[in-house]
């Protein structure tokens, strides 16, 4: 009797302990994506209706060649967006955007102090960066946004290679991902900081490269309550 209790144990010790680690194996190896669906989340090909952009998970953000060497990055901390998505036809669709210059970090103080002087953006007597979108296309694989970009309050067209990385629809609304990048010219928006080195070297490109990292949200619509 024993003998067989013992044996009971044993094998029940084994099933046991292989369920715990396959679940435990699978669990550890599940992404964040993989978990979100387990929980009730689903992914979407999209969902028309206005996203505004989300400060905590997006990027506005430049690179431009320091002494003709290497590109230093900065970004604006303070913006506010909206993407108004058409599902049925992406083409319909517009993004526009709204960033506070005096927000500008390049990881050093008084580099950003320097960008809002005059000389470069002018903080003070042009608070703002602005982008309207005038028109969506696709050109081959490649989605194209082309719009009005102003900066110190010159406006110029520029048109931004862009991908739709996606949708993930939750109980909460749906999230969106969106990533772009062009290049300007800084001298075109009446950046004209000029200093060179003794080799003629601009200590400055002209050329800028913008990039744009959107993840935006749109809230689940309330349910709407009973009339009595």
């Amino acid at each position: 009797m024993k003998g067989k209790l013992f044996l009971s144990l044993i094998v029940f010790s084994f099933v046991l302990g292989v369920a715990f680690f396959d679940f435990s194996g699978d669990a550890a190896n599940l992404s964040f994506e993989q978990r979100f669906l387990a929980l009730g989340g689903k992914k979407d090909e999209g969902v028309s209706g206005a996203y505004s952009f989300d400060k905590a998970h997006s990027f506005i953000g430049f690179r431009v060649k320091h002494m003709g060497l290497i590109e230093v990055p900065g970004y604006f901390r303070d913006f506010t967006g909206t993407v108004n998505y058409d599902a049925k036809d992406v083409t319909k669709s517009s993004v526009e955007f709204t960033a506070k210059i005096a927000s500008v970090d390049t990881g050093a103080a008084g580099r950003n102090t320097h960008l809002q002087k005059p000389e470069f953006f002018d903080a003070e007597k042009y608070p703002d960066m602005t982008f309207k979108s005038t028109k969506i296309e696709k050109k081959g694989k490649q989605w194209m946004m082309t719009g009005n970009l102003t900066i110190r309050d010159v406006t110029k067209s520029v048109t931004f290679p862009f991908d739709i990385v996606g949708f993930i629809v939750g109980e909460r609304g749906t999230r969106m991902g969106i990533t772009g990048e062009t290049m300007i010219n800084r001298r075109d928006f009446g950046v004209n900081y000029d200093s060179k080195l003794p080799n003629g070297t601009a200590s400055v490109s002209d050329e800028i490269k913008v990039t744009l990292q959107i993840e935006a949200n749109m809230a689940a619509a309330k349910p709407t309550q009973p009339t009595e």
